[in-house]
């Protein structure tokens, strides 16, 4: 019985003294598209460029390079990759000229943007109000920082709470669709919407 007591202690001592390599698995983006991570140690580095590739740091401190297949790393990563956060959404929405009134086909926009917010746990989203290029510099501060508060306003009443909401108005500073002073442009008169 000793001897297999001393021999689970031992095998015990010899995993924790040799825990299991740091792995990078390089995982391509929604669109496919790749980027590139360099790993590097004391013992030497490895860059990987293409999808599932990775890199294992081994037991002497190098790095080891390899691939992994699809259906491999879903399953050996299934609660990693549950744990990762939601993608950033972006929405757009149009307002009528000199006001804080929605464009009609803003509305479906609107609804998928609340859509996309109540399925969030805990939201954190950045409002910002635009202009065009029509009235002074503090009118267009004024109302685009109007336009950004309702939009935030009907978050709010979707349970939002007031400090997961970053909310500001730029006025005719950043128009989506250069234009001379003075000139109309619909698609300058909006609300930019991030979701993370």
């Amino acid at each position: 019985m000793n001897g297999a007591v001393l021999v689970l202690l031992a095998g015990i001592v010899a995993f924790l003294q040799h825990p299991a390599p740091d792995r990078v698995v390089l995982l391509p983006a929604p669109d496919g598209s790749v980027g590139k991570v360099i790993v590097s140690t004391a013992g030497g580095e490895k860059e990987i460029a293409q999808a599932y590739a990775t890199a294992a740091v081994t037991p002497g401190g190098g790095v080891q390079s390899g691939s992994a297949a699809e259906t491999e790393v879903a399953t050996r990563y299934a609660d990693v990759l549950q744990a990762r956060p939601r993608r950033p959404a972006s929405y757009l929405l149009y307002f009528q000229n000199d006001s804080d009134q929605l464009t009609d086909a803003s509305q479906a926009t609107l609804e998928a943007l609340k859509q996309d917010v109540a399925s969030r746990p805990v939201p954190e989203i950045l409002v910002i109000g635009h202009t065009d290029l029509v009235g002074s510099s503090d009118y267009n501060d004024n109302l685009s920082l109007q336009r950004a508060q309702v939009i935030a306003g009907m978050l709010q009443q979707l349970g939002v709470q007031p400090k997961s909401l970053e909310v500001t108005g730029r006025g005719m500073r950043e128009p989506l669709v250069p234009t001379a002073n003075g000139v109309e442009e619909p698609r300058n008169r909006r609300v930019e919407v991030s979701v993370r």
